[in-house]
């Protein structure tokens, strides 16, 4: 029988079965098996790829404030199957057209004394991996206090594991640790790990809407239970009984870069909802922000300040003149000045310092062909916030920005909130009500037509599909700890990056430093821990669809020839292919243009960072097309290059190419390789 696509489902499609011991559903290519088992009436699911187990039996259920646990009594009483086979696009994404094939299995467990007491579990097992949910139907509220599923890895004294912790007062912003697997305690997803057999797994979740985000806690070695982020009171999910949960996923492949081709996360969340969204508008953009980040300038007012008209003024020139899309302003609107870490009680998102005319900058970037990014810095408080958004919005709309870069600075768990009784209630960043509000935000931004960057995020779980507005978050240790963390983002944090953070989706990681040693040179000092050459790799390593040139536009003058690449590099994909890679260690993307505006559709990008490690790493161009010749314009680390005390050094050079040709990268410790190739 042909696979169906999904509007084509019937309910005749579906088959009955009662009281089965275990049902299982494969992968299109067979090669992951999914079975869900009622054995002694303790629902358990396990997983195995290449006919070998790579999660154990594992347990299923919830635990409840007041009514009966989910956990043991429940039989397997009916299930479905159904197949799909089709493709979706984009508006915009590191990929026009997704594949969508998969198999599916939906099993209901009940209690036999109590069939009201039940849930479905439905699964859809792809050839990148597996996601499961639950779906429960009660006619009575459930708070949940307990998610009982787990993830009991086999292999796992013998696996590697990479992670930062859960539930930290940083967030998601920690350097990543690598370990034996049972060295991870409290762990944030992804969670990416690789067992003995070198298959490469990563733990994470799929379109997390009105639920609390799922953390994993290893309470006994090698199993992991999700672990969710509590409300303020303690109940981890408040719901009216009828509810379905996040995806939880496995992403899982024969090695590395697997992980990187996959796009299950995005398969696993429901199609665009907000119609037309032609006004979602992917781009570059450079900002008043670093000259803070390096105490040339400051967020609040004075001397120093940075966010001024004159100044904001400069930057819409020099965006337009070099073809960015727009400029992010810091620091503009009241409440900026004194410890602004702690204001969020007093920040106005309408009222402007004195020395910044908002219509004044309007009317300038209108004039040069670019546009004001808007900023909302909330300092994590999140009331204060809402009471002004619709306004906000208004203002920004108004002004013609169409992208709002907000903020959450806040410690973990310090989320300040109102109550309907007026008093302070302090949330965690990932928990149910913040899910909820940080998509109240996007939402309230598509009516506007704005589109929204949000820093101190939730972590992506592929909501864009459904939102496309939500272009980007931050979620991890961007570009500015390398202006004052202690210690800076080491040399393998972006290869790691590409496989852990980056799995959820888009970073705004704020790429493009040329000035390394504003604090001097060295492995002492808060800097960029890379070559020139591999910060402009990461345009094309760290998928965005908006990416910052992150410097000051004098340093950018200061390095024209480097400079072209980021004004070449485009920031929405055809195509995207990662070709080499370990994690931690080095990795290698290709993308492929999407034709729009000033490009043509026909050019190619390639990106290459390495860690601490200098590398040779060999690359077959089968990637571009068969008959056709192309310009590689090469940006490469030096001879002498390291990203200690020589990291300027780079050759920039051309030379033709076909599909029938290879490369040898040759990239210095800390270094990298960029290369566009144009279609002749």
């Amino acid at each position: 029988m042909r696979p169906l696509s999904l509007p084509l489902i019937g309910l005749s499609l579906f088959t009955t079965t009662s009281f089965a011991a275990s049902l299982a559903v494969s992968s299109p290519d067979g090669k992951i098996t999914f079975t869900l088992s009622d054995d002694n009436s303790q629902p358990t699911y396990q997983v195995s790829f290449n006919d070998k187990t790579i999660i154990q039996p594992s347990k299923l259920g919830f635990d409840f404030a007041t009514a009966a646990s989910m956990r043991d009594g429940l039989s397997i009483t009916t299930h479905q199957r159904n197949s799909v086979d089709s493709s979706w696009q984009q508006p915009w994404g590191e990929a026009r057209v997704i594949q969508d094939k998969h198999n599916e299995l939906a099993v209901t467990f009940a209690k036999q004394t109590d069939k009201s007491s039940q849930y479905t579990v439905r699964v859809k097992v792809f050839d990148d991996g597996v996601g499961f949910r639950y779906e429960v139907a009660q006619n009575q509220a459930l708070y949940i206090t307990r998610e009982l599923t787990e993830f009991a890895f086999a292999q796992s004294d013998k696996s590697t594991a990479w992670w930062i912790p859960a539930r930290g007062w940083n967030r998601y912003e920690y350097v990543y640790n690598t370990t034996p697997l049972h060295d991870a305690p409290h762990v944030h997803t992804p969670f990416t790990l690789k067992n003995q057999d070198g298959v490469h797994i990563s733990v994470h979740e799929a379109a997390l809407i009105d639920y609390a985000g799922m953390t994993l806690n290893q309470r006994r070695p090698g199993t992991f239970v999700a672990d969710l982020t509590p409300w303020s009171d303690g109940v981890a999910v408040k719901t009216n009984g009828k509810f379905n949960t996040p995806w939880r996923t496995l992403q899982i492949g024969d090695k590395a870069t697997d992980l990187l081709n996959s796009h299950l996360i995005l398969n696993l969340n429901e199609p665009n909802k907000l119609g037309d969204v032609s006004w979602v508008e992917p781009g570059k953009y450079i900002g008043i922000w670093w000259g803070m980040h390096i105490n040339k300038n400051t967020w609040g007012s004075g001397d120093k300040h940075g966010a001024t008209t004159a100044r904001t003024k400069e930057y819409l020139s020099f965006a337009a003149d070099h073809g960015f899309d727009g400029v992010l302003v810091e620091g503009w609107n009241i409440g900026w000045d004194g410890d602004w870490f702690f204001n969020g009680d007093v920040f106005s998102f309408t009222d402007a310092y004195p020395d910044f005319d908002i219509d004044e900058i309007a009317r300038h970037g209108e004039k040069v062909g670019t546009r004001l990014i808007g900023h909302h810095e909330t300092s994590g408080n999140v009331s204060n916030y809402r009471n002004q958004m619709e306004a906000a919005f208004a203002l920004y709309e108004k002004a013609g920005v169409r992208q709002v870069k907000t903020g959450y600075v806040a410690d973990g768990g310090n989320i300040k909130r109102i109550d309907a009784e007026g008093n302070a209630r302090f949330e965690w960043h990932d928990g149910q009500f913040m899910a909820n509000e940080y998509l109240d935000n996007v939402k309230l931004a598509a009516k506007h037509k704005i589109s929204i960057n949000t820093h101190e995020p939730i972590k992506d779980t592929g909501l864009r599909r459904t939102y496309p507005n939500w272009i980007a978050r931050e979620g991890a240790r961007g570009q500015e700890f390398n202006a004052w963390g202690t210690p800076p983002n080491p040399p393998e944090h972006v290869p790691m990056l590409a496989f852990t953070r980056m799995l959820a989706g888009p970073m705004d990681f704020t790429p493009g430093i040329f000035d390394m040693g504003f604090n001097g040179l060295g492995d002492k000092t808060n800097r960029p821990q890379t070559t020139l050459a591999k910060q402009l790799a990461l345009y094309v390593v760290l998928y965005s669809p908006i990416q910052m040139a992150a410097d000051l536009p004098e340093n950018y003058l200061a390095k024209p020839d480097a400079f072209q690449f980021i004004k070449d590099v485009p920031t929405d994909w055809e195509h995207s292919i990662a070709l080499a890679g370990e994690v931690g260690d080095y990795v290698v993307f290709a993308r492929k243009e999407r034709k729009h505006k000033q490009y043509s559709g026909n050019d190619w990008f390639l990106g290459a960072v390495t860690d601490e490690e200098a590398r040779e790493i060999p690359i077959t161009l089968d990637f571009l097309e068969s008959g056709k010749t192309f310009e590689a314009q090469i940006y490469a680390d030096g001879g002498k290059a390291e990203w200690k005390q020589n990291p300027y050094e780079m050759n920039i050079y051309r030379q033709k190419v076909t599909s029938a040709d290879k490369l040898t990268l040759k990239l210095a410790a800390g270094g990298g390789v960029a290369i566009r190739f144009k279609a002749l």
